[in-house]
């Protein structure tokens, strides 16, 4: 490829919750105002679902909060809003927030739709007390993903998107000041097939630079669907090989019908 490397991917958000059997979380760093030793966690846990849906002082929603694995005090909070009538009548989940590093400050958060599905998340995976992860969903799939990659700014310098799930596009700030794009770069299926960069930070790409193999054999697949469709072109077959035109094909019965009305 003839660009220079790029940034390495990041990788996605850790899971909301531990699975069962798997490894309990071991704290390592807790976030300012946090503590490791549950004994002396606070007493406010700094909810981050009180963002979305305001729970504490909304009686339409009702909070429940469990222990997750490794945790000796509730670490997992969910909170349900109840909608329907009558029959229908019935609790959805609408946010969920964890505190992953048992520290007892709420660290990731994810709200969902009344059908279900996730709808947005944000996460502190550093655990400064700063969130550096946003993700948003679409019909349940991640659309998007955010990420402040310096860890600092409080504010993404990395923008993802995706299509059905898959990457489609990447969008960077590396060098403007502005804390705009400077860097876009386009991905066909699973590969990374071109990168434009904004070298005078005016929110333009100033030189697109293209994958060399992938462009040649994007040029071969052409040049070859073009040689099949001029080879098809030219070896049609004449008309008389189609009985056109001629006798060809006649059976004998048809000849002898058509030679009498000739001589008629």
């Amino acid at each position: 490829m003839r660009w220079l490397p790029l940034l390495a991917v990041l990788a996605l958000p850790a899971p909301f919750a531990v699975g069962c059997g798997a490894a309990a979380p071991v704290p390592e760093k807790a976030a300012p105002g946090g503590t490791t030793d549950e004994r002396m966690w606070p007493e406010d846990d700094r909810s981050l679902c009180e963002r979305f849906v305001h729970w504490k002082k909304n009686p339409a929603l009702e909070a429940s909060e469990t222990a997750g694995p490794g945790a000796y005090r509730p670490n997992i909070r969910r909170v349900f809003k109840v909608v329907g009538e009558r029959d229908n009548r019935h609790s959805v989940l609408v946010c969920r927030e964890i505190d992953t590093n048992l520290d007892g400050l709420k660290d990731v958060v994810r709200t969902f739709t009344e059908k279900g599905d996730a709808l947005h998340e944000e996460s502190d995976t550093n655990f400064d007390g700063q969130i550096d992860v946003w993700l948003n969903f679409a019909d349940g799939r991640i659309e998007e993903e955010d990420l402040d990659t310096t860890f600092a700014t409080g504010r993404p310098n990395v923008w993802k998107f995706y299509t059905d799930g898959v990457l489609t596009r990447v969008k960077r700030n590396t060098h403007c000041a502005s804390g705009k794009p400077d860097v876009w770069e386009i991905y066909y299926g699973d590969r990374l097939e071109r990168v434009g960069n904004d070298n005078t930070c005016d929110g333009h790409v100033d030189r697109w630079d293209r994958d060399a193999q992938l462009l040649a054999a994007e040029d071969a697949a052409q040049e070859k669907a073009a040689a099949q469709a001029d080879a098809g072109a030219t070896t049609e077959p004449p008309a008389s090989a189609l009985g056109i035109g001629s006798d060809a094909g006649l059976g004998s019965a048809a000849k002898n019908a058509k030679s009498a009305r000739n001589k008629n």
